[in-house]
């Protein structure tokens, strides 16, 4: 399904963001990318979701390289991060119609989606409010529903949760796992422990660039010889990290 091969990526001779990372993620999976900010997480994702380059290394998605067949995956991901903003004069309802416009669905399905979607998330009431007048939650949620409106079978979502409210939060993590029981996989970055730990069947440790540790929640806490997954990270975190001597 993806195939990540020793990838790195590197901005300048002296700044090597992303090291030597190797992974796979299955059908019908939830696969966590856990660090902290400056881990290299984002920019990994980015890599999967085409809108950058890798230094070295390859990713294939469904058999499509991110680099030369670049459309292809693009159909068939939804890609959401922080980084990415919704037009603050623009509305739910436009912003719905214009992407679906986009991926050419016809006009009765996206009416479908969009009182499917808006319903499940609340949006109803705020759908012709313009962005910049709309919550961080709800911008959130509103994100996520339109990176999702041709109904991707891989979806790259970086901290989906940051900056939600408890109740939506929990909102999204129960969407999350409908996604998956759909056979669909999910990768996401976090640095919230129990999204981690809840949500991902396995969870990739990252430290400095590099993936440090790849298991379960279960398997993590074992290997580390830890009393749980919180402790599990900073385990390997200490072990991993090396400060800056500069």
């Amino acid at each position: 399904m993806i195939e990540v091969n020793k990838v790195s990526k590197r901005y300048n001779k002296d700044f090597l963001v992303v090291k030597e990372i190797s992974f796979s993620v299955n059908e019908g999976e939830i696969f966590g990318l856990l660090g902290p900010n400056g881990a290299g997480k984002t920019t990994l994702m980015q890599m999967m979701a085409t809108l950058l380059k890798p230094t070295s290394g390859d990713i294939t998605i469904e058999g499509f390289n991110t680099v030369t067949e670049a459309q292809s995956i693009k159909k068939i991901i939804g890609f959401l991060t922080t980084e990415i903003k919704l037009d603050p004069m623009s509305t739910p309802n436009n912003l719905f119609d214009f992407f679906g416009e986009l991926y050419d669905i016809e006009p009765e399905e996206i009416l479908r989606r969009k009182q499917e979607s808006f319903t499940r998330f609340g949006i109803t009431p705020f759908a012709d409010k313009r962005i910049v007048e709309l919550s961080t939650g709800m911008k959130q949620k509103v994100s996520i529903v339109i990176s999702l409106i041709h109904n991707p079978k891989i979806i790259i979502f970086d901290e989906p949760t940051n900056g939600l409210d408890i109740l939506t939060q929990r909102q999204v993590m129960d969407y999350l796992i409908e996604l998956k029981n759909e056979g669909k996989s999910v990768i996401l970055s976090t640095h919230i422990f129990s999204v981690a730990d809840e949500l991902c069947d396995r969870t990739a440790v990252m430290v400095d660039g590099r993936i440090v540790a790849i298991g379960t929640s279960d398997e993590l806490i074992a290997s580390t010889n830890s009393k749980n997954f919180e402790g599990a990270f900073f385990k390997l975190y200490s072990d991993n990290h090396k400060e800056d001597k500069g």
